[in-house]
């Protein structure tokens, strides 16, 4: 994957986890049909938060492999 990929990939990920942050906290009621108190809706944002710091994780492994093979 070119360098440049890489940042549009970024790009699109920060897009899905700010569109999914937006959603958890304006949903009302979730896929199983529990309405969401404000503490679902923290536990929610908590789960979101440990898989983007995952991610970027990963996706900083991924910046190191490529800026190393540059040089």
């Amino acid at each position: 994957m070119k360098f440049k990929g890489w940042w549009m990939v970024n790009i699109g990920l920060v897009v899905l986890f700010f569109g999914t942050f937006i959603f958890i906290l304006f949903r009302k009621v979730d896929g199983a049909g529990v309405v969401q108190t404000p503490q679902a809706k923290e536990i929610a944002l908590v789960v979101l938060g440990i898989f983007f710091l995952l991610v970027i994780v990963c996706q900083l492994v991924v910046y190191l492999v490529i800026h190393n093979r540059k040089e």
